[in-house]
C-alpha cells in the first residue's frame, strides 16, 4: 500500500516536472508577442479617471481569464479534430485588429471633421457606461491576443500526455495574464506614484515624483502611436504566419541576419500585410453599411 502511495507521488512529480519544463518552453515562445501585446493593452486602457484605473484594469483582466478559459478548451478541440481551422479564425482575428487599427487612424486623421459628433455622444453616455464601453472593448481585444498566445503555447505542448498539457496551458494563461495587467496597471499608475513622491520631504523622492509626473503623460502619448502600430504587427503577423507565400518571403527577407534587425524586418512586412488586410476590411465594412442604409 505505502509503495503503491509512493510511485503515486513519483508519477505526480514526474508530471509537475514535465509542466514546469514545457511551461517554461512555453513561456519564451510567446514572450515575442507579449511586447505588442502589453503596447496594445495598455494603450486601451488609458484616458481613465484616475480612481477607476485599478478597478477597470481589474475588470477587463478577470474578461481576460474568461478568454482564456474560453478559448483553451476550445483549443484542444480544434486542434484534435479540426487543425486546418486555427490558421482561419487566427486570420479572422488579425482582420479585426488591422481593422481597428485603421478605424483608429482615420478617426484620427478626420477628427477635425468630425469633433462636433464624438461630443454629442459622449455628453450622451454616462461615466459608467463609457467605461463599460472601455471594459468591453479591451475584453474583444484582448480575446484575440488570447487566441494567439494559448495557439502558439499549444504548440509547445504537442505530444505530452493530456494532464501535462492541461496544467501547462493553463499556468501560462495564469502567468500571462497576471504579467500582462500587472505591468499595465503600473504604467497607468506611475503618474499617481510621482505625484505622491514629489510631495513628500525626501528631496530624493521629490526629484524622482517630479522625473515621473514629466515622464507618465510622455509615455502614455508614446503607448498610443505603438499600441496603434502593435495591432497592424500583431494582426498583420497572424496573416503573414498563415499565408504561406507571405510567410516564405518574410523567411527570405530575414534570412541571415537575426534579433533587432530581423524583428523591425518581421514588423514592417506585418504592418504593411496588417495595412492592407485592415483597409479592406475597413471599405468592406463601411459599404456594407451604406447599402444597409440605402
Amino acid at each position: 500500500m505505502a509503495g503503491g502511495f509512493f510511485a503515486l507521488l513519483d508519477d505526480v512529480a514526474s508530471i509537475l516536472d514535465d509542466v514546469a519544463a514545457m511551461t517554461k518552453v512555453a513561456t519564451k515562445k510567446t514572450a515575442g508577442v507579449l511586447g505588442d501585446d502589453l503596447a496594445l493593452n495598455a494603450n486601451q486602457l488609458t484616458g481613465i479617471r484616475a480612481s477607476r484605473e485599478l478597478p477597470i484594469i481589474w475588470a477587463v483582466s478577470k474578461g481576460s481569464l474568461l478568454n482564456k478559459a474560453i478559448i483553451v478548451p476550445i483549443a484542444f478541440l480544434l486542434s484534435a479534430f479540426l487543425p486546418a481551422v486555427v490558421p482561419l479564425i487566427l486570420m479572422i482575428g488579425g482582420a479585426y485588429l488591422c481593422y481597428e487599427g485603421v478605424e483608429k487612424i482615420l478617426h484620427r486623421l478626420l477628427h477635425h471633421h468630425e469633433e462636433a459628433a464624438p461630443a454629442q455622444a459622449d455628453d450622451a453616455q454616462t461615466p459608467e457606461q463609457q467605461e463599460q464601453d472601455k471594459i468591453r472593448s479591451a475584453i474583444r481585444t484582448d480575446f484575440i491576443l488570447s487566441i494567439e498566445i494559448i495557439v502558439i503555447a499549444l504548440a509547445s505542448f504537442v505530444g505530452k500526455p493530456l494532464v501535462t498539457q492541461i496544467l501547462g496551458l493553463s499556468i501560462v494563461a495564469l502567468v500571462l495574464t497576471a504579467a500582462v495587467y500587472g505591468v499595465v496597471a503600473i504604467i497607468v499608475k506611475i503618474d499617481d506614484l510621482g505625484l505622491y513622491w514629489s510631495r513628500t520631504a525626501n528631496r530624493i523622492l521629490q526629484t524622482v515624483g517630479q522625473t515621473l509626473l514629466w515622464f507618465a503623460p510622455r509615455l502614455l502619448k508614446a503607448l498610443s502611436v505603438v499600441g496603434t502600430a502593435a495591432m497592424f504587427i500583431v494582426g498583420g503577423h497572424l496573416w503573414v504566419e498563415n499565408i504561406a507565400p507571405l510567410h516564405h518571403l518574410a523567411q527570405r527577407w530575414t534570412y541571415n541576419i537575426g534579433g533587432f534587425a530581423a524583428w523591425c524586418t518581421e514588423a514592417a512586412l506585418s504592418i504593411a500585410v496588417g495595412s492592407v488586410v485592415g483597409l479592406a476590411a475597413y471599405l468592406a465594412v463601411t459599404g456594407i453599411a451604406k447599402l444597409r442604409h440605402y
